[in-house]
């Protein structure tokens, strides 16, 4: 800017103009009060919806509250969402603490898998949870254990992928080697490893629903995780085997 305070065109000419202050912006307006009524469009795109009191006079008092009220709108729907969250993310704790409680209070191991696959699906409010374990390729495909099954060797790392922990599916067809019988009706799936011990193959904790949308891959995994690592660590006591 020049000291007569004076600036060079944006247009490309190379002309000096006049650089328009606040001040000058302001008395414009006074000098022309019918200004954002002869220039509709703009007083609706800066949000200034007037409300005309008189001849060629704008209420800006009413325009200013107007943006203010849908301000505190949003504030209102913001908490609203938040407190909303905040209630179902402790009904979702609530529920895994619950789970952990059962599968450390298992008096046998065979009570523990029972808990797993008959008595999780109802507390965390799931319509399907399975075991699956990979064996050797001559291994039997099913266990005599109703919602526990057997995988071939490298099903699990082909399923979630190499050293990955989970895999979070929306609007999918349940797959045999994880659901067995009810995989026609699973629409969104989990998929937790669980890598038991080093001294035995990895399994696979599975979740399936019948709601196309209640899983999927933005979906949170924090709490679904610490599950598996408490049934990772209580099958590990109750076989007596190694990290």
């Amino acid at each position: 800017m020049a000291n007569d305070g004076t600036v060079t065109a944006p247009d490309g000419s190379g002309r000096q103009v006049k650089l328009i202050t606040a001040d000058d912006v302001v008395a414009y307006l006074k000098a022309h009060p019918t200004f954002f009524t002869d220039h509709a469009t703009l007083a609706e795109e800066l949000a200034l919806v007037p409300r005309v009191q008189g001849p060629g006079v704008i209420d800006m008092q009413q325009a200013i509250l107007k943006r203010l009220r849908s301000e505190i709108d949003r504030l209102k729907n913001e908490r609203t969402e938040i407190i909303a969250n905040s209630k179902q993310n402790q009904i979702v704790q609530n529920r895994i603490q619950a789970a952990v409680i059962s599968i450390i209070q298992a008096t046998t191991f065979e009570k523990m898998i029972h808990v797993v696959t008959h008595e999780l699906p109802e507390l965390l409010d799931v319509d399907f949870i399975t075991l699956a374990i990979e064996a050797n390729a001559d291994a039997p495909k099913r266990v005599p254990v109703r919602g526990v099954y057997v995988l071939a060797p490298g099903a699990i790392d082909a399923a979630i992928g190499l050293d990955k922990h989970a895999r979070l599916r929306s609007s999918i067809i349940g797959e045999d080697a994880f659901f067995g019988e009810v995989s026609r009706f699973v629409k969104s799936d989990v998929l937790m490893r669980l890598k038991v011990s080093t001294g035995s193959p990895d399994g696979v904790m599975c979740f399936g629903s019948r709601e196309p949308e209640a899983f999927g891959p933005d979906m949170s995994t924090e709490l679904l995780f610490f599950l598996a690592k408490v049934l990772e660590n209580t099958i590990r006591a109750w076989l007596d085997l190694p990290e």
